[in-house]
């Protein structure tokens, strides 16, 4: 809603900064063609033509000038478009807080995990001189292992955007074992790309050669891809004018690429996304709500920096949620390792709060709320997602 209202606002203030500029430049026009008129009209007179007719011709000019629209007009137009755009302004400094300091909580961390995680992000981004850098002046040279990792991975992706498939299909080689269990198909697919690149060229005997050296041993496992790119030798030289033009587009390389950058970082045991480019995207998605609660909180002379847990939920979107959430039915709390979910033996689920206080702190057998079951504590437990 916030962002829509802002979205608002700033389409005001240009339709309104546009309209102002557009009268503007309507006027300016009109005095300019005026002025021109009459430079033309004391061009053509002469030393003889009296100094009052002169005159005439200036104040008629005037009179033209100040009978297109009166200085007030344009004033108008300009105030317009000055109210509109402070509006916009005043709206800025309402919803982007600057001072974003207040939604800052004292975390205890780990400096050595925090240096790791900001020296992974800087090799994963490939920028190795300033990672280089940064390992050199926190004193931790064990980190360099890291660096040798991401090389490799750079210098197969460099490889790979001319289309140089050699350095990919060495590491796929060394590694075939975990991708097979992984179920990838990168061979094949470096090989496909490699194949179609040829029959663009129109060499059908080199993709023939090319498709018996190193497609042909992968027919077992994928027969059907392999059926449909041999069928494409029929349209050597024009493969982006066939039936099969869809193989020519360049998105395949750019699918591989991302492709091979996660099987890369799964063999490493590291995430495709660098957790601190997520740290830093949840609390971007984060920051407007914990900015409101700290005003909240200093309005109402609360410490909310003591707190264990947030008093609001943060909605970070689905892209970052990474494991399963349970809320609790019966209280609409989510759960947590303090309060986890319980199964009880009806199979409905209930925060172990709530099955605390329907038992009466351990005392009685209850009724679940969901079903006729009869339940015991003793009979519940632990569920883990």
């Amino acid at each position: 809603m916030e962002l829509s209202s802002l979205k608002d606002a700033f389409d005001r203030a240009v339709k309104k900064q546009k309209l102002s500029s557009s009268k503007s430049q309507e006027v300016i026009d009109q005095v300019c063609s005026e002025i021109e008129q009459t430079l033309a009209k004391v061009h053509v007179i002469n030393d003889s033509t009296p100094l009052l007719d002169q005159g005439s011709i200036l104040t008629e000019l005037k009179q033209k000038i100040e009978a297109i629209v009166p200085l007030n007009q344009l004033e108008t137009f300009q105030k317009e478009s000055n109210i509109n755009l402070s509006k916009y302004s005043k709206l800025l400094d309402k919803l982007f807080n600057p001072d974003i300091a207040k939604g800052y909580r004292n975390v205890d961390s780990d400096i050595h995990s925090l240096n790791h995680i900001i020296a992974n992000h800087l090799f994963r981004q490939g920028m190795f001189d300033i990672g280089d850098c940064f390992i050199s002046e926190v004193g931790r040279p064990d980190f360099i292992a890291l660096r040798s990792q991401f090389w490799e991975m750079y210098r197969i992706l460099e490889a790979l955007q001319v289309r140089n498939i050699e350095p990919a299909l060495k590491w796929v080689s060394t590694n075939s074992e975990k991708l097979r269990q992984n179920d990838s198909k990168l061979e094949l697919k470096l090989h496909k790309l490699k194949f179609v690149d040829i029959l663009q060229s129109g060499s059908r005997t080199e993709a023939l050669n090319y498709a018996k050296s190193y497609l042909a041993p992968l027919a077992s496992l994928y027969m059907d891809d392999i059926q449909k790119l041999m069928a494409g030798i029929l349209w050597a030289g024009r493969l982006d004018r066939s039936p099969y033009s869809e193989f020519t587009s360049s998105t395949h390389w750019e699918k591989l690429t991302e492709e091979l950058t996660k099987e890369f970082c799964g063999l490493l045991g590291q995430s495709f996304e660098s957790p601190l480019s997520v740290a830093m995207a949840a609390g971007f998605e984060g920051l407007p709500t914990l900015l409101k609660l700290a005003n909240v909180m200093a309005a109402k002379r609360h410490e909310w920096q003591e707190m264990e847990q947030l008093p609001v939920p943060l909605e970070l979107g689905s892209k970052l949620q990474f494991h399963s959430i349970f809320v609790c039915p019966v209280s609409r709390e989510q759960c947590s390792d303090e309060n986890p979910p319980m199964l009880m033996p009806c199979q409905h689920v209930l925060s172990k709060q709530s099955i605390m206080k329907l038992a009466k702190s351990n005392s009685r057998i209850f009724k679940c709320p969901y079903c006729p079951a009869e339940v015991s504590v003793e009979h519940c437990g632990l569920l883990y997602f």
